[in-house]
């Protein structure tokens, strides 16, 4: 994995430029009050937190984590950095008022998990921000499922063929934005967390 993390902006820069980027810059913004961002990498999302109050950054490697604590950050920004794994968030209920994930749940073992433990954190009314790559529509999904096996193989457990909007969904979140783009294969999606809470 450390050599994965060295190599990853590397590998990411022509699809940061040509697709990711964009919708970053646009998404980020929404971010407020306290903010959590689950599976941040290399820290790609820092100097987008334009808007936040406070941010608690985390990702299960700490190679990762290394080399986000070189990035910039948006100035006045309080960042904590924390070694920890999406689908088991040490902090309390309801502790923050967005939680980020930008190309995470298509490399975690447990999505439905991994969706809880956003949710649990969240407080009422808060909202989870969500860039991901998903399983596109029609013969390009059979491709995805084709290459699936590789690709996690190759980049560290990513797969190609996650079914992510309808976990979202599934997982309780009131859609406020569910876009599709890029022949159905990028996501930008808002959920808000409103109702009881589903964790018993």
């Amino acid at each position: 994995m450390c050599r994965f993390a060295e190599q990853y902006d590397d590998c990411m820069r022509p699809l940061e430029r040509r697709v990711f980027g964009k919708r970053r810059r646009a998404l980020l913004p929404l971010a407020i009050g306290d903010v959590l961002e689950i599976g941040g990498g290399t820290g790609v999302n820092l100097a987008l937190y334009s808007n936040a109050g406070s941010l608690v950054f985390t990702d299960p490697e700490p190679a990762m984590l290394a080399i986000a604590r070189t990035k910039p950050v948006v100035s006045n920004l309080p960042v904590r950095f924390e070694t920890a794994p999406a689908e088991h968030l040490p902090f309390p209920d309801a502790s923050f008022d967005t939680v980020v994930s930008t190309l995470v749940l298509c490399t975690v073992d447990d999505p439905a998990q991994t969706l809880a433990e956003i949710r649990r954190v969240l407080r009422p009314g808060g909202k989870a921000l969500f860039l991901e790559h998903i399983r596109p529509p029609h013969v390009l999904g059979l491709l995805a499922d084709l290459l699936t096996p590789l690709q996690k193989r190759l980049a560290a457990g990513c797969r190609l063929n996650r079914r992510t909007r309808e976990a979202v969904a599934a997982a309780g979140f009131s859609l406020e934005r569910n876009d599709r783009e890029i022949w159905g294969i990028v996501a930008t999606m808002v959920g808000k967390k409103s109702g009881e809470s589903r964790e018993s």
